[in-house]
């Protein structure tokens, strides 16, 4: 199937379904034919698929057993050599086009279908969980360091995208632009792929296959930026939940370790959850309150997000 020129187009559909589990953030995974980790993907048939989302729903559910649910748009990827690094020039090459997709859910059950899984997304880009001292940050910027030779712009780049120290602005939402920077460093896997000139890292990270990492990278910062704006953290929560459950997602989204006090204060000033009047046996100590979002949808253009006060 191809259209939209001499050398033809295809159209192709990915899907970053977000997840909780066990206290940390992860996304709906598949696997390659040659077992690279993906996200699950399927061509439009604009001849049998009467939109992009019911062929997305389709798709999703035949790969992986799992219905989605709320689901946005995030992005149109079409990059020359997305799908096959390294193309080779001829009459029969095809342009390939991917419509990427975020999805949230507070229901990730197990998955049947082989390969099919929930994976944790900071497995995958270990430098976006500043919690971690123990993390790749220091390799990385000692590498990026290197990779500058003194260039002023590169410099700049760096100490806006990865700050070296606690104190300095980190910025959440951010995530392609810090992925984007190392695969042009030559640091991560999926460079070394498709040049070869690069020298990846060992930052303990999942590469993916074809672009898909730089597809989640999207739906990542989406969903950091979103929290400050709209409640979609709900759309990851159980019914009930407690403040502290609730801190515990927020961080597990962001990486980043929150302010207990000024975090409770933040959301009660929003509006956005009530007490039930029942308590959690569950938490292994002290009983604590159970609330539940009051009910402002995340499309209604109106209900605030939260605000995500850190430690320093």
């Amino acid at each position: 199937m191809s259209w939209g020129g001499e050398h033809g187009v295809r159209i192709g559909l990915s899907a970053v379904v977000m997840a909780l589990r066990s206290g940390r953030l992860c996304v709906l995974t598949t696997e390659t034919p040659d077992h690279e980790l993906a996200l699950p993907f399927g061509p439009f048939d604009p001849a049998e698929d009467r939109t992009f989302e019911r062929a997305l729903r389709a798709f999703v559910t035949a790969q992986t057993g799992f219905g989605l649910g709320f689901v946005e748009q995030l992005y149109t990827f079409g990059d020359a050599g997305r799908a096959a690094p390294r193309p080779t020039p001829g009459p029969d090459r095809q342009r390939e086009v991917s419509v990427g997709y975020l999805a949230l859910t507070a229901d990730a059950v197990d998955m049947a279908p082989p390969g099919a899984r929930w994976t944790p997304a900071l497995d995958i880009f270990p430098w976006e969980d500043r919690r971690n001292a123990s993390g790749p940050l220091k390799d990385i910027l000692t590498a990026l360091t290197a990779w500058t030779s003194g260039d002023a712009h590169r410099l700049e780049r760096i100490e806006a995208l990865f700050p070296a120290t606690a104190s300095a602005r980190w910025d959440e939402s951010r995530v392609l632009e810090r992925y984007e920077l190392l695969y042009e460093a030559g640091l991560v896997a999926e460079a070394a792929r498709d040049r070869d000139d690069a020298a990846p890292l060992d930052l303990h990270d999942r590469p993916m296959a074809s672009d898909h990492r730089r597809i989640l990278a999207t739906g990542l910062g989406r969903l950091r930026s979103k929290l400050r704006y709209r409640p979609v953290l709900f759309e990851l929560t159980p019914e009930t939940f407690t403040l502290s459950a609730l801190q515990t997602a927020a961080e597990a989204v962001v990486g980043l370790n929150l302010h207990k006090q000024n975090f409770r204060r933040g959301v009660e000033r929003t509006g956005l959850v009530e007490p039930t009047g029942r308590l959690s046996t569950g938490t292994g100590g002290r009983p604590a309150e159970l609330f539940r979002f009051t009910g402002a949808g995340p499309r209604d253009g109106q209900a605030p997000g939260l605000a995500l006060p850190t430690l320093r």
